[in-house]
């Protein structure tokens, strides 16, 4: 049986990961109790984390720039950073800057057929677009997982989340509203034919 393998993305209502305004925040100040809640309940569980180069490298830039004080360090977001990780790259050398990192070379849609089939946890991760969409393509993504923000970043929007991918139909799986006002959409994707 291959581990199951959830893309996790946070989205605007157009459709973009991050905005060039750092005025906005990592959660375009939408956060609240609900949402931090359910993503340290989400990180509680055990998996390991997959990330592309450009996604590791912001996480742990990211971290490595933060203190207590700057709400970076969320509760999941810690988690999240003591949880094996798998980084698929590359130009990355071992060792990384995570406590439990591993580098993969290579073809990222090979190694991550070969992480499904050896994992005996389930995989996860958090943004790393590019990867992801690719992933998606090969067929190797079971679940997608978008959490959308009540945002239109249309003039600041950055890292069009579906941006380049291939034709899906999706399959709602479960639907959720945090704090009143943030969406969590979760789906299963077929490529469409």
């Amino acid at each position: 049986m291959t581990a199951p393998y959830t893309f996790d993305v946070f989205s605007s209502l157009d459709g973009f990961g991050g905005v060039t305004d750092p005025g906005w925040g990592g959660y375009w100040g939408k956060q609240g109790p609900e949402l931090l809640d359910h993503r340290l309940a989400l990180y509680g569980e055990e998996q390991r984390m997959v990330f592309g180069a450009t996604t590791y490298r912001e996480f742990a830039r990211m971290l490595a720039e933060s203190t207590e004080e700057s709400g970076v360090r969320d509760p999941w977001v810690s988690r999240m950073h003591t949880m094996p990780a798998t980084v698929v790259s590359s130009t990355l050398r071992a060792p990384l800057d995570w406590p439990d990192a591993t580098v993969v070379g290579g073809d990222a849609v090979e190694a991550v057929a070969r992480l499904k089939e050896e994992s005996p946890v389930p995989l996860r991760s958090h943004g790393s677009l590019s990867l992801n969409r690719a992933l998606m393509a090969a067929g190797l993504v079971d679940r997608v997982q978008v959490t959308l923000f009540p945002v239109i970043t249309g003039r600041t929007g950055d890292a069009p989340v579906f941006r380049g991918a291939d034709d899906f139909d999706l399959e709602l799986l479960e639907s959720r509203t945090l704090d009143g006002r943030v969406q969590e959409l979760v789906y299963r994707p077929v490529l469409h034919r």
